[in-house]
């Protein structure tokens, strides 16, 4: 549902926002003022998203409780801006992490990395801190590709709130970084959680990133296609993208409600 300043769309039951970073720098200032609060989370849309919300209750409502909900695919910035005549910036990972490390020379931002292959987070703490040199990144740490412990959780979640980082940046892949954050925010204090997915692999080496004129033209998920991730991707850049952008259609011509 669109509010009266006209800055969401209903994207198939999800309220996308149309933000410009200056909105994303303010609510991060307000949130971190308390470390003693809880976190706050921040998501981002795309149509791999979005679709797999049809199927999964739980996805959908942690993206409507969301503290703010931005576009994360290049089509999503056009679409608002044409329904709702607004401006908009694309929030996708690696534009978000870059704006905000950019953002910490004069705030001062600390930052911690949760997620990706340990020799992959190593590498995108010091790729980070070569590419912005003020950078505080205050910690890090790759979790096992299983399911923790209650006992290796709260060892995790003590550590981050003992070093009080401003943004956690969790590379755990969609929709598993969305259950942690949903599942942490209340067990970790006064951070700004930021679901990061593919830049752990980017920043980290492993994957290399589309060029810039791709990206631009939203094509970033065709080239992420062709890469050595094909078999993990195909299914989402091909059926769930047609999945979303049907019941899109059907959305806009009034035939299906969300």
């Amino acid at each position: 549902m669109q509010d009266k300043q006209k800055k969401y769309y209903n994207f198939i039951g999800i309220d996308v926002e149309a933000l410009i970073y200056q909105d994303l720098f303010d609510k991060v200032d307000l949130w971190i003022e308390d470390k003693s609060r809880r976190s706050h989370h921040v998501a981002i849309i795309n149509a791999f998203c979005a679709a797999m919300t049809l199927k999964d209750a739980k996805l959908k409502r942690i993206y409507r409780e969301a503290d703010l909900i931005g576009p994360d695919g290049r089509p999503f910035v056009y679409w608002l801006r044409f329904f709702l005549k607004s401006p908009c910036d694309q929030f996708d990972a690696s534009s978000i992490v870059a704006e905000l490390a950019e953002k910490s020379k004069e705030t001062q931002y600390s930052f911690y990395l949760y997620g990706g292959a340990p020799e992959v987070v190593v590498k995108m703490k010091a790729r980070l801190e070569q590419l912005y040199p003020h950078i505080r990144i205050v910690g890090h740490h790759s979790p096992p590709f299983r399911i923790l412990s209650p006992d290796e959780d709260r060892v995790i979640c003590d550590e981050i709130n003992r070093l009080k980082p401003d943004i956690v940046c969790i590379g755990l892949g969609t929709p598993k970084q969305d259950y942690w954050i949903y599942d942490h925010k209340e067990k970790i204090r006064g951070s700004v959680f930021i679901p990061c997915g593919a830049i752990f692999d980017f920043l980290g080496g492993r994957v290399k990133r589309a060029p810039e004129i791709l990206t631009r033209a939203g094509f970033e998920w065709l080239y992420r296609l062709c890469s050595k991730d094909f078999k993990r991707l195909w299914r989402r850049y091909t059926f769930m993208n047609m999945l979303f952008l049907w019941n899109l259609f059907l959305q806009i011509i009034k035939v299906k409600k969300f």
